[in-house]
């Protein structure tokens, strides 16, 4: 049946500059969002969903209403959906999950889906070696720096946060799309697996490419792809995990 099938998405980067038609692209995802009522036991967003989101006490950011609000129409029907932080999303608070009824889950997710052990993550928290990498994750996410931030006139701060993220996309390496047996994914996968046996998919996003592995009998890691170009997602039905891509009119 179609309600027993929970569904996954990463890397949407709604609002990036770099993306060629922004609206387009929203309504798209949108569109799809409002495509799981009725057939989704749950949604999970792995990270990135927007390209740059900071929550002020007060101030609600600009855009992405119709993304929100098509998120809105499954919680408030009563489908569970869960938003995984990534690297470009860090700074979701306490407005998205008390306005659109997310559950937020700052970093790793270890949890049940119909019947069988999944771990979810972002991927770059476990899957990115660099030190200065995690140096400049533990600022964003420290209490201290959050409040200096916000304090920052988001006319600086927003400009800022985009050309960032460009500059970034610009120099980012390109990913591969099958993983080495050193990758540091297969390293963290296979060390967490020895000490929780149970895990059966390891499911990530970040790395912008469509992953399947096998790392041992019985278990499966899976990188989810992206939602701005190859506009992928997956799906889990109870027996099989399987990569689906969004259908653009």
């Amino acid at each position: 049946m179609d309600q027993e099938k929970a569904y996954f998405i990463s890397d949407l980067h709604l609002g990036a500059q770099w993306i060629a038609d922004n609206r387009a692209h929203e309504l798209a995802i949108a569109e799809w969002i409002r495509s799981l009522a009725g057939k989704a036991s749950a949604l999970y967003i792995l990270g990135d969903a927007i390209d740059y989101w900071y929550e002020y006490r007060t101030v609600v950011p600009r855009g992405f209403v119709r993304f929100f609000a098509a998120i809105a129409s499954l919680t408030d029907a009563g489908t569970p959906v869960y938003w995984l932080k990534g690297n470009h999303d860090i700074w979701i608070f306490d407005y998205l999950p008390r306005e659109i009824g997310v559950k937020v889950i700052d970093g790793p997710l270890h949890t049940r889906i119909l019947g069988h052990t999944f771990y979810l993550e972002h991927g770059d928290l476990s899957g990115e070696p660099r030190p200065s990498y995690r140096r400049m994750q533990r600022i964003f996410r420290n209490p201290t720096a959050q409040r200096l931030f916000a304090a920052i006139h988001p006319r600086w701060t927003v400009g800022f946060a985009h050309r960032w993220s460009s500059h970034s996309r610009r120099n980012g390496k390109e990913a591969s799309d099958r993983l080495s047996d050193n990758d540091q994914l297969i390293t963290f996968a296979k060390n967490y697996l020895a000490m929780h046996p149970d895990t059966e998919y390891f499911v990530f996003g970040h790395r912008h490419v469509v992953v399947d592995n096998d790392i041992a009998p019985g278990c499966r890691l899976v990188i989810l792809g992206e939602g701005f170009r190859l506009m992928t997602y997956g799906v889990f039905d109870g027996n099989s995990f399987e990569i689906h891509k969004i259908k653009q009119h």
